[in-house]
């Protein structure tokens, strides 16, 4: 089978830190795969490498066939890659279905042209309000749905951020640290909602997470990170067995 993400020997300099260092690896359609690695090993760096917001020094990443590391991240939103933040970026000015709203792609209404003319985007909003509810439903937050997302709880707003990514129609989704500052219950909540998610929508999902007990009961694969570098590979059992993966986290 054929990967859909692609990356071959992916450097980033940050002055004289080498935040990655010649990564590779692969990413296959439908699969829960997992990220870590030691604070500073690169991993975030790695997913704003990917979906744009920084460009490599040297390198390539492919998705779905496509070259797409010197793209912007607009142009690499609109081919179906969506990621998360592992301090949740929301409009907190905005309810929890406005913020739900805000990622839909080709949107009607947002063109000046057509802004006025409400015969021209009233039905696809109509449609979008209506995925957005059945979206809320999904991560559990109908109770909330007209809260300003200022207003709801820190658990609430990482199951937000997978919603907005849902909304924003994914083939390959990045989460950081989805589970980061919440309640060890609602990180298997929210776990087992993307396992939910990934089965339902035969999405796949590259996930970075420092919860490795929680981590390693859902996903598939891990890769894991040190100093830059690839250093393992494997199914979680072969992971948590490495001798180079103990040691990295060890300080050996």
């Amino acid at each position: 089978m054929e990967p859909i993400l692609t990356i071959r020997d992916l450097h980033k300099n940050f002055g004289g830190v080498k935040a990655l260092a010649g990564v590779d690896l692969d990413v296959y359609k439908g699969e829960l795969l997992g990220l870590i690695g030691p604070n500073g090993s690169g991993k975030t760096t790695l997913f704003n490498v990917i979906s744009g917001l920084i460009k490599p020094d040297r390198g390539s990443i492919h998705f779905l066939g496509k070259r797409i590391d010197g793209l912007e991240p607009s142009e690499i939103y609109r081919l179906g890659i969506v990621r998360s933040f592992q301090i949740p970026r929301l409009y907190t000015g905005l309810t929890v279905l406005e913020n739900l709203l805000v990622p839909p792609k080709d949107q009607v209404g947002e063109k000046i042209l057509y802004a006025p003319m409400k015969s021209k985007w009233g039905k696809q909003e109509k449609k979008l309000g209506t995925d957005a509810r059945n979206v809320s439903n999904m991560v559990e937050l109908k109770n909330v749905i007209y809260n300003y997302a200022r207003e709801i709880s820190g658990g609430q707003m990482k199951l937000l951020e997978l919603g907005r990514t849902l909304m924003g129609q994914p083939k390959l989704v990045l989460l950081d640290e989805p589970t980061a500052g919440v309640l060890p219950k609602l990180a298997e909540q929210i776990f087992s909602k993307i396992k939910e998610l990934k089965e339902r929508f035969d999405l796949t999902f590259f996930i970075i997470e420092h919860r490795l007990d929680i981590l390693f009961k859902y996903v598939e694969r891990v890769y894991a990170l040190h100093q830059g570098c690839v250093i393992a590979e494997g199914t979680p059992d072969e992971i948590v067995k490495n001798k180079d993966v103990i040691e990295a986290y060890l300080g050996g």
